[in-house]
């Protein structure tokens, strides 16, 4: 039996990496792998626990102590952190800064890494983040790299959070949003970048279904499903 590819979506915040990833998971049957909500994970617990991210030998300890997990539900994803469910708790603004902060952290990437690793290293995963192709598993198969201007990825954010009834600015969203990306771009470990073997898609503009549409294309092209 052919083994099933490892799919690797990356890209900046508001790409579209989170709902991309899901989709592709549930359309090819394959498991899904939220990485960056890992890093929320361990951002929130860190806040919660007084833990500064300069800190990194606490960050390490902390990390080995979360367990982090994906439950399928009707109304998409949950995410568990040790048995408590976090899904909105870790997508708040202030939760999204700190999380580009600790993720800077060599320490925490190194044991997300490697968890991640496990998780993903029989194929037939989705797994979306800012360095999954280039880092976690540079041997994927198919290797996506979802792109659009900050402007647009926080209007995005925006009608996001005021769906959910949040005060926000629509200004402060998109300068929040180029902060994330100088922080993911200039950190000295696993820094945002795209890797060279990477197809990338342009979301400004598309909807959600024709950017699943070119990834999916993509995968079948590996899979020779055409052939």
């Amino acid at each position: 039996m052919q083994r099933k590819p490892i799919i690797a979506i990356d890209g900046p915040s508001g790409a579209g990496k989170s709902t991309l990833s899901k989709l592709t998971a549930q359309r090819l049957g394959f498991v899904n792998i939220d990485t960056g909500a890992m890093y929320r994970c361990v951002a929130l617990a860190a806040a919660r626990s007084g833990i500064e991210p300069e800190a990194s030998g606490a960050l390490q300890n902390l990390c080995r102590q979360l367990d982090i997990r994906f439950v399928p539900a009707a109304e998409g994803e949950r995410v568990l952190l040790n048995g408590e469910d976090v899904s909105v708790a870790i997508r708040t603004p202030a939760n999204s800064l700190l999380t580009s902060r600790v993720a800077a952290v060599p320490e925490v990437r190194e044991a997300l890494v490697a968890l991640q690793r496990r998780m993903g290293e029989s194929g037939g995963v989705v797994l979306e983040g800012r360095d999954i192709g280039s880092v976690v598993f540079p041997q994927a198969e198919v290797k996506i790299f979802l792109s659009a201007s900050a402007t647009e990825r926080g209007r995005r954010r925006y009608d996001e959070l005021r769906a959910k009834g949040e005060a926000v600015s629509l200004a402060q969203t998109i300068a929040e949003v180029e902060q994330r990306d100088r922080n993911d771009c200039m950190r000295a470990h696993s820094p945002l970048v795209k890797p060279v073997d990477a197809i990338e898609i342009d979301t400004s503009g598309l909807t959600i279904e024709q950017v699943l549409e070119q990834i999916l294309a993509a995968v079948s092209l590996v899979r020779g499903d055409n052939a």
